[in-house]
């Protein structure tokens, strides 16, 4: 949920804070996909369509849509739930990159899920 402390001088949510709350759900994707630890490398196409206001719920859906040897693309949209129960807007959209590393921090083959 969007909150005050996360707002700038006109009163709407700060991209940052939108962009973190996106990392975290493209990591979870990822490592679910990887088996493992992952890191974001990239951030592409990110788009702000609308601002996050204080109140609402910010919703982060997932697809991964490339898989290469040790890296994914993973395209995210995040929805606003206006004031907690009111109907949803996509905020924001963007795709990230993100690498299979090993415990040493290294690339890692990500596992073939055939």
């Amino acid at each position: 949920m969007a909150m005050p402390a996360d707002t700038n001088a006109s009163g709407d949510i700060f991209g940052g804070w939108v962009l973190s709350q996106m990392d975290l759900a493209g990591g979870i994707a990822a490592g679910q996909r990887a088996e493992g630890r992952v890191v974001t490398i990239a951030v592409d196409k990110m788009k702000f369509i609308r601002p996050v206001h204080v109140g609402d719920v910010l919703c982060v859906y997932t697809e991964v849509i490339r898989v290469g040897r040790s890296s994914m693309e993973i395209r995210l949209e995040a929805w606003a739930l206006r004031h907690r129960y009111g109907h949803r807007e996509m905020v924001t959209e963007a795709i990230f990159t993100m690498v299979a590393v090993d415990d040493g921090g290294k690339p890692r083959p990500v596992p073939n899920n055939d």
